[in-house]
């Protein structure tokens, strides 16, 4: 398919960026503000295979007896062995005994990201190229603004559940040291906040938009394998990078309070 792309003449990334067919500021370059592109459809695909596909596969169990109903088959026995996976290595680690109130979440971020990533592998732009405007295909964990709103909801994700469960301890630990340094660590704790929600935006972005400029480009059968590869790996990176800021914020005095027996039980959650 890329070969005859590009012995046709066709713009090989033409996959790769993005199409807006409405722009609330046209022309505004960085400040653009789409409400209709290829991207945002690809969003909203992903999310719907979510909603209708997950759910469905789910329900499928070995039987109907007493135990073939606690027992998954087919394909949701694989996302069930994915959850299981990911919430005991992943998010148990890293969260403790918040890890039932925060695993809905990053396994939605997971699997979003995972079908978004997976999207893009698939050429629906061809597929469908007489829907006009280029509105079908191309991968939208790809864009920044895409990746930028994920890292912003994992950022508030922090911060709220930080105040959540410690209030005013949770703004006293970026204060450390003695009082002559305190503020300097408590900027230097908040930049790297910021610096942290901002690497998990360009890692995910810049990962995928090369990924697929490369294959692009090259064409190569062997980098096919490779960027599914990478589809799986970054959002298990994203996903995991995410459960280890929330951990971070929720158990800040986590040692401390378990030795006293303080540590607050939030809404929810099981040991």
């Amino acid at each position: 398919m890329l070969g005859l792309l590009l012995g046709s003449g066709a713009d090989p990334l033409d996959h790769v960026i993005q199409h807006t067919t409405l722009d609330l500021n046209p022309g505004g370059g960085l400040w653009s503000f789409p409400v209709l592109s290829n991207h945002i459809v690809m969003q909203v695909l992903a999310a719907l295979l979510l909603i209708i596909v997950i759910p469905i596969a789910v329900r499928q169990r070995a039987g109907k007896d007493e135990v073939g109903r606690l027992v998954p088959r087919g394909f949701g026995n694989a996302i069930e062995g994915i959850c299981v996976a990911l919430r005991n290595q992943i998010f148990q680690p890293n969260l403790g005994k918040y890890t039932d109130l925060f695993s809905p979440y990053l396994w939605s971020v997971f699997f979003f990201i995972l079908v978004s990533n997976a999207l893009g592998l698939i050429p629906l732009g061809d597929w469908f190229s007489f829907v006009p405007g280029h509105l079908v295909g191309g991968t939208s964990t790809g864009n920044i603004y895409v990746t930028g709103t994920l890292a912003v909801a994992t950022l508030l994700m922090v911060v709220i559940n930080g105040l959540r469960f410690h209030g005013g301890a949770y703004v006293a630990h970026f204060f450390m040291g003695p009082p002559y340094l305190a503020w300097f660590i408590a900027i230097l704790e908040i930049a790297g906040l910021g610096f942290k929600t901002m690497a998990l935006c360009v890692r995910l972005c810049a990962n995928m938009l090369a990924g697929h400029m490369i294959l692009a480009v090259l064409g190569c059968i062997a980098f096919n394998f490779l960027e599914i590869l990478v589809a799986f790996l970054h959002a298990f990176i994203f996903t995991t990078l995410t459960a280890v800021f929330i951990g971070q914020a929720v158990n800040i005095h986590h040692d401390h309070h378990e030795e006293h027996g303080h540590e607050p039980q939030p809404a929810g959650a099981h040991h």
